[in-house]
């Protein structure tokens, strides 16, 4: 993230609308891609749906296919997510960068192997048909893939790239799309294949991306392996933060409001369309977070590690800890309320931008709207005090953080189900609180006690942190090798 933020901030030195428009496109495409990408094309889909005035059981099914796809996919990377990137982070930084290439494959195929089983199952008996199955199963590879690859793309400065790549899929698949419902072909398989196909033109593109800027080696793919025990905490972030994010969304399908759109997909539309607007609003802080934290903060935060390591006075060291700090609160405090005022505009403005959409809000969903829309913003505020703690490599503190929010989302979320239905949404708001105030709790905590976590947490001896997932690669790496011979 810290060359992300040296990348924009050249772009940002750049003076006029456009260019600061450009620099802040490229946040947003480089670390919201393919959730992005995602709920532009359920929005996409939609809005299809309507033009084409295709059935509302049609409809729901279909987006029913493509959430839980997303999610399904989302879920299984999220567990390898923050691992990879930690384990390019070290190669790069040791110069290592044939290492990288066999390690995206690696971490591709294990997820594939992994998800492909799970959500094959689930496939086989969830009541779709033999091509809409195939299409989901396709989907979701694409998907694994796509989530994998950005985790490694955050090393290369070829932003104009991964923008064009995400613009391409998505005119691919709304134009691909609206081609084959203008043909009168069945709607689902349509639009499911026209999906695929942007996702698989930006899987590609990302690809090439990843092969052109790291060298080709034959290295062990599965050496990455190593790190998900040496990192464990951050694999279980990882994995906790996706299901505080939208274990309330699965919660809801179960709920009065939910219903079986077909076999075993539900859905709770009244919930669901708000909840996947209220998510793009927390995308604000997100960008922000980069352009503003990234660029602003890590020059303070880089000299002052570097007084430790070059030999620098205990003056010196404590004055560039108390510039840190200080650039750290300000960018955190000037992010949030960014955040809050988005979030205060967007739902005093919601009401006629709702209207202006075709999906049929009701004054129920305007409601959802509106407590979700605060939910998700408090949340990216947390979340981004959470990536704070990774920076300062508080591993521990990340786990607590996002095992808190989980287990509030899921717990609360249950509990306002013996409520008036009215009241959903508001499980996930109160968990999006504590998840926001635990993680300021830590950060105030760890930040005041700096030096000590710098100097006397860490080991004086090198640890073996070999375990089960470091034997896992040792296997499957001879296993590789004897199917070369």
């Amino acid at each position: 993230m810290a060359g992300i933020g040296f990348e924009l901030k050249k772009l940002f030195a750049k003076k006029g609308v456009l260019n600061s428009a450009k620099a802040y496109g490229y946040a947003a495409v480089i670390c919201t891609g393919p959730m992005l990408l995602g709920v532009l094309l359920l929005l996409g889909i939609m809005a299809l749906c309507s033009i084409f005035e295709v059935g509302l059981h049609t409809r729901e099914l279909l987006i029913c296919m493509i959430t839980y796809t997303l999610l399904a996919s989302v879920t299984v990377s999220s567990f390898f997510s923050m691992v990879v990137t930690r384990y390019v982070a070290d190669m790069l930084f040791e110069e290592k960068k044939e290492a990288v290439l066999p390690a995206f494959w690696g971490s591709t195929v294990i997820m594939l192997a992994v998800g492909s089983i799970l959500y094959g199952v689930f496939l086989v008996f969830s009541g779709a048909t033999l091509l809409q199955g195939i299409l989901c199963f396709t989907l979701f590879g694409e998907l694994i893939i796509v989530w994998n690859a950005m985790s490694f793309l955050s090393a290369i400065k070829d932003y104009k790239g991964i923008f064009l790549s995400f613009l391409t899929s998505v005119a691919v698949s709304i134009l691909l799309g609206a081609f084959l419902l203008w043909l009168k072909l069945p709607v689902i398989e349509s639009l499911l294949f026209s999906v695929s196909v942007g996702y698989g033109v930006m899987l590609i593109w990302d690809v090439i991306l990843l092969h052109r800027y790291f060298p080709h080696t034959k290295l062990g793919a599965f050496t990455f392996m190593r790190w998900i025990d040496a990192f464990l905490p951050l694999a279980l972030s990882g994995f906790f933060m996706n299901i505080g994010m939208f274990s309330h969304l699965v919660i809801m399908w179960f709920s009065d409001i939910g219903v079986q759109v077909h076999g075993l997909f539900y859905g709770a539309p009244w919930h669901d369309v708000p909840a996947l607007l209220a998510f793009m609003t927390a995308l604000m802080t997100t960008v922000n977070f980069v352009v503003s934290v990234e660029v602003n903060f890590y020059p303070k935060y880089r000299n002052h590690y570097s007084l430790y390591n070059d030999k620098g006075t205990i003056d010196n060291i404590k004055q560039a800890e108390k510039e840190m700090i200080g650039t750290l609160k300000t960018e955190l405090f000037y992010t949030a309320l960014k955040q809050l005022l988005f979030t205060a505009a967007v739902i005093a403005l919601g009401g006629y931008l709702l209207d202006l959409l075709p999906l049929g809000f009701n004054e129920v969903m305007r409601g959802y709207f509106r407590t979700l829309c605060v939910g998700y913003g408090v949340y990216a505020i947390g979340n981004m005090l959470m990536l704070i703690l990774l920076y300062f490599t508080d591993y521990k503190g990340a786990l607590i953080t996002t095992a808190v929010f989980a287990a509030a989302t899921v717990g609360l979320t249950l509990l306002s189900l013996l409520f008036s239905s009215i009241y959903y949404g508001f499980g996930f708001l109160i968990a999006a609180m504590i998840f926001a105030v635990v993680c300021a709790v830590r950060l105030d905590y760890f930040t005041k006690r700096l030096p000590y976590y710098i100097l006397s947490v860490q080991p004086l001896v090198s640890e073996d942190r070999s375990g089960m997932f470091t034997r896992l690669g040792v296997f499957l790496s001879d296993k590789l090798e004897e199917t070369k011979k």
